[in-house]
């Protein structure tokens, strides 16, 4: 897909260059009818006025500022109540992030240790 990110260059985005990124789902991949309606929400809101370079200051109008005022104006539009940064932190960020940590971990231990892993047979695989 499309990454879209603001910087103090404006926003930007790009196909690739984003493969270290921790990706948060916020719709279910099947709902692809509403995951285009988003698409073109995205397009839209990115040429707002708000996301002009000189706007961008690092520590009140940034990138995290962008991403959770598209959400927010995409739940306004379904009737839903806007999320502050703690609520969308706390709900949608720090779960994922910590669930990342844990796999990171382990690849860390796999890879600086040597294990072999082994598939399972197909009959204990069904159990």
């Amino acid at each position: 897909g499309v990454v879209y990110n603001y910087d103090q260059e404006g926003v930007h985005r790009a196909g690739s260059g984003w493969e270290q990124c921790i990706s948060i789902p916020l719709v279910q991949p099947d709902m692809w009818e509403l995951l285009q309606h988003w698409d073109n929400l995205l397009e839209e809101f990115s040429l707002e006025e708000a996301w002009l370079p000189h706007r961008y200051q690092e520590q009140q109008h940034n990138c995290y500022t962008f991403a959770l005022a598209f959400i927010n104006g995409v739940r306004r539009g379904r009737g839903r109540e806007p999320l502050s940064k703690a609520q969308f932190t706390e709900r949608f960020l720090i779960p994922h992030t910590r669930e990342a940590s844990r796999y990171l971990t382990l690849h860390q231990e796999l890879a600086h240790r040597d294990f072999y892993i082994v598939p399972l047979p197909e009959q204990e695989q069904d159990s």
